[in-house]
């Protein structure tokens, strides 16, 4: 039984990944309240029950309602349920910015400013973020974005289905990756920005890719990283982690996070891993 509870802040993406989910098999019920989680989930583990992949969309509405869905969560720890939360994270500008194109007022802000109601509903689910297997930024994500992601999380027949492992460039200018699990700064690595032929490439391209590989301390450092991800991932694979998020960071995000990023997904696909990449600044200038 796959039990997936979706919650996270009001405007993140919650109907989106349940739409993505229900796409892929799972029963899906929305807004079902706190208090009814633990006789739903008795439903679906019953031995004669059909449901073999469920997601739950939650949301909370003020304190009162963490407060029933933390002993609901404690309630299928007794009864040995197993159960995931994926936690939908999101920037408060980006969260505004959504509100005002929709015209929609925050469920927590009926008598405040959108910006309060956010702020106020941080707090509450911040206890709920630390204890949820999987986050997802959905900050610079569309919603086609979100649904590719939620796609891969859970697509099935890899060797080791219960962990997605998503590799991720960036450049530290452009802002740090906050849902990365582990980040990695290579900016001491030799720069192909200074060569003038190079610097329009990204690392992508495999002249790039020479230029940042050729040195030393890049081939170093690359095998000491590769080694740590290797002991690593068995050990979030044992402790029931469903997704890892290793972000990889220079200054702009073009050529040397790239290369690393690229390096890294190979390496863990040709040893059975399920892993996707992103180049999420490899475009901007």
């Amino acid at each position: 039984m796959k039990f997936v509870i979706v919650t996270g802040l009001s405007g993140s993406g919650k109907s989106e990944t349940m739409r993505a989910l229900e796409d892929m098999g799972f029963y899906c019920v929305d807004n079902l309240p706190p208090a009814l989680i633990t006789k739903f989930a008795e439903l679906c583990y019953q031995p004669n029950s059909s449901i073999d992949k469920v997601a739950l969309g939650i949301d909370i509405r003020g304190r009162k309602f963490f407060e029933t869905l933390h002993e609901s969560l404690s309630y299928l720890e007794k009864l040995n349920y197993n159960y995931e939360i994926v936690y939908l994270d999101c920037a408060d500008d980006v969260l505004l910015k959504r509100y005002k194109m929709t015209r929609r007022n925050h469920p927590l802000a009926r008598n405040m400013q959108i910006s309060e109601g956010i702020t106020m509903e941080r707090s509450i689910m911040e206890p709920l973020k630390e204890m949820s297997s999987c986050i997802i930024d959905t900050t610079n994500m569309k919603p086609k974005d979100l649904k590719e992601e939620i796609s891969k999380i859970y697509s099935v027949g890899e060797e080791n289905p219960n962990l997605t492992i998503s590799v991720v460039s960036f450049g530290f200018k452009h802002g740090i990756l906050v849902d990365a699990d582990l980040v990695f700064d290579v900016r001491f690595l030799p720069n192909p920005y200074y060569i003038e032929d190079l610097r329009p490439k990204t690392g992508d391209d495999q002249d790039v890719r020479d230029y940042v590989m050729d040195s030393k301390i890049s081939n170093e450092f690359s095998e000491k990283l590769l080694d740590m991800i290797h002991f690593l991932v068995p050990q979030y694979i044992e402790e029931g982690k469903h997704h890892l998020v290793i972000g990889i960071g220079c200054t702009g995000g073009r050529h040397r996070s790239v290369t690393i990023t690229n390096l890294i997904y190979d390496d863990l696909s040709k040893l059975g891993y399920r892993v996707v990449k992103k180049h999420r600044d490899s475009m901007l200038r």
